[in-house]
């Protein structure tokens, strides 16, 4: 694994140590930036089931500002810690040992709003349309921000889930990516 694009281009990311993480794809992960970006004038993300930390690491190499990264996993956030570090973007990032739920909810408490906003649970383990009905809830992401949903390509999520409409879907062979954006940008494109 490697950042692809932006300041910290061709730097190599550690995986988690371990089976019980699946690393996004560099493959993948060049054709979910060429969906969103490719590159950002700042703003903030949110890496909520971040791994090795790859998805936001990207994201910060191509110009967002800060990113908080969570996973519940003790290997996964001392991974995320090192490659944050490898990549010198230790200002603008927070790291955090916590559930998705409760990272949620002391988001909300915090008053934070996110450009990007990237879920990759395990297979597994996905509530990602509880977790997409509470960003939309609880109006987690920008107006004109997007959810980059990883998901099995088994897995088919909602069209719309609550004002979030599914704005692209793609598939690369065992993987899908679905990206949520709001219902009012859809209708500015």
């Amino acid at each position: 694994m490697r950042v692809i694009s932006g300041k910290c281009k061709g730097r190599r990311l550690q995986a988690v140590p371990g089976i019980s993480t699946r690393p996004t794809t560099d493959k993948v992960k060049e054709a979910i930036f060429n969906m969103i970006g490719p590159y950002f004038s700042g703003g903030m993300g949110l890496d909520l089931f971040s791994g090795s930390g790859g998805l936001g690491i990207e994201a910060l190499s191509r110009g967002l500002d800060r990113v908080i990264f969570v996973d519940h996993d003790a290997k996964a956030v001392q991974t995320v810690k090192k490659n944050v570090a490898t990549c010198r973007l230790l200002e603008q990032a927070e790291i955090y040992r916590n559930d998705a739920e409760r990272a949620l909810r002391a988001i909300i408490k915090r008053g934070l709003r996110f450009h990007l906003i990237f879920l990759d649970p395990p297979y597994k383990e996905q509530k990602l349309e509880s977790i997409l009905s509470f960003i939309d809830e609880h109006e987690l992401l920008e107006k004109d921000g997007a959810v980059v949903v990883e998901h099995s390509a088994e897995t088919h999520l909602a069209e719309q889930v609550g004002r979030l409409v599914k704005w692209k879907h793609e598939v690369y062979g065992i993987t899908a990516v679905s990206i949520y954006r709001y219902m009012d940008v859809q209708k500015g494109e």
